[in-house]
């Protein structure tokens, strides 16, 4: 890979590989052990912020090591160095307000998996970037793996031509039952007052009808969420005409509190989803969270997902336009 930054070395990190000649994660570290400081990192993000964006682009997921960051603050002031605009989170998964832009990352249950998925991919604006900083390293397990999205579509494509073809023409239904109240313990745990920001029903669906969202107001006072039709794959800009894998059929389909089939209510295959599922772990890629750890994914790229941790963990997270 050319490099030509000064201002950063590159690493190599456990799980790291190179998939279509890119190297994922990029291990960025100090060139020297004297520039190490977060005041230091500060100063190389900020003269080389279009370069460090183009890294983003180029590889999918940039990992910074070893620069003795601690918290919060820390990782504020990272996010705030590049002044890329900040988008609020829309979803399901229970969080916490840390400082400023920065967030807890999915508060649910450490036992569970959080399946792959691109961050908040059934809104109609879905964030460019997503950045991770671990706080506390868990003990053992709690990876965030991530799974570059344009091999799962060449793969579904050579498995599965006619189901994939059939499913992008029609187009894809999701529903997500949201509680009445906030429930910690769930993955899906949001209730819809917190995660719509008012108790107020009629508001609560002018704010859903605002990302693409229509709502059915169930008997126990939760709500189903209907989205859709929504494509299937799709190709951004400056994604070398790569066909990602943007949705979240395996996440939703068939599951207690969500669902996802064609537009047109036809079911999709069970074996399908279930290969499907099979093709994207397979694909995945993971590294071993160390203190201090940043990575910036492209959203657009990558899928991203949790495993299965022992306490303590606290990674933190923020999302860009």
């Amino acid at each position: 890979m050319e490099f030509s930054c000064k201002a950063f070395k590159v690493g190599k990190c456990e799980g790291q590989k190179v998939v279509d000649g890119e190297t994922m994660p990029l291990l960025l570290q100090a060139p020297e052990p004297n520039k190490t400081g977060l005041d230091s990192l500060l100063s190389d993000l900020k003269e080389n912020k279009e370069w460090f964006e183009q890294m983003i682009i180029k590889n999918s997921a940039v990992l910074l090591r070893g620069y003795n960051l601690t918290n919060a603050e820390d990782f504020n002031e990272i996010v705030e160095a590049f002044g890329w605009e900040e988008i609020p989170y829309v979803g399901p998964a229970p969080r916490t307000h840390v400082h400023k832009r920065v967030w807890t990352a999915n508060e649910g249950p450490l036992s569970e998996f959080i399946y792959f998925h691109h961050e908040m991919v059934l809104i109609n604006e879905s964030p460019k970037k997503v950045a991770f900083f671990c706080e506390i390293p868990p003990p053992e397990g709690g990876e965030t793996p991530f799974v570059p999205s344009f091999r799962v579509t060449e793969r579904m494509l050579e498995e599965f031509p006619e189901a994939v073809r059939e499913m992008e023409e029609k187009g894809l239904k999701y529903t997500l039952t949201a509680l009445s109240r906030s429930d910690t313990s769930s993955m899906r745990g949001r209730g819809w007052e917190d995660a719509f920001g008012t108790s107020d029903r009629a508001e609560a669906e002018r704010r859903a009808n605002a990302v693409g969202m229509d709502m059915e107001w169930l008997p126990n006072g939760a709500v189903k969420t209907i989205l859709g039709p929504r494509s299937l794959t799709r190709v951004f800009d400056g994604s070398k005409g790569r066909r990602m894998w943007f949705n979240t059929l395996v996440g939703m389909h068939g599951k207690e509190h969500s669902s996802a089939m064609m537009a047109d209510g036809t079911e999709i295959p069970d074996n399908v989803v279930k290969r499907c599922g099979e093709i994207i772990e397979e694909e995945s890629i993971q590294f071993k969270w160390e203190k201090g750890d940043v990575i910036f994914f492209d959203n657009m790229a990558l899928l991203h997902g949790r495993r299965p941790s022992l306490p303590p963990r606290r990674v933190l997270v923020t999302i860009f336009k």
